[in-house]
């Protein structure tokens, strides 16, 4: 993989933790559901469509090759969101 698609791939990454923490702020109300088997239901059907479609674009952008720095990324994105929004709010 050249450098070009590796960072292609990271800002993706990030930008998709981005995506991640504002899909989790939209379902927050959904946490508090009474009925078991829907809110499993419900739970199971984000994250698949949330996972199958990161690799989707993974597949897109580099043949869908995974590292570890990716999903680090993910995650610094989803925290840095996270710490944003925790700001802006107070």
């Amino acid at each position: 993989m050249n450098l070009i698609v590796q960072i292609i791939s990271m800002i993706f990454s990030f930008l998709f933790g981005i995506f991640l923490y504002f899909m989790f702020i939209i379902n927050y109300k959904y946490l508090f559901i009474k009925r078991y088997k829907l809110k499993m239901l419900y739970y199971v059907s984000i994250f698949l469509f949330v996972s199958i479609f990161y690799f989707v674009v993974l597949k897109y952008i580099n043949n869908g090759i995974l590292h570890l720095y990716f999903l680090l990324l993910l995650i610094f994105g989803f925290l840095v969101s996270y710490n944003f929004y925790k700001n802006k709010r107070k």
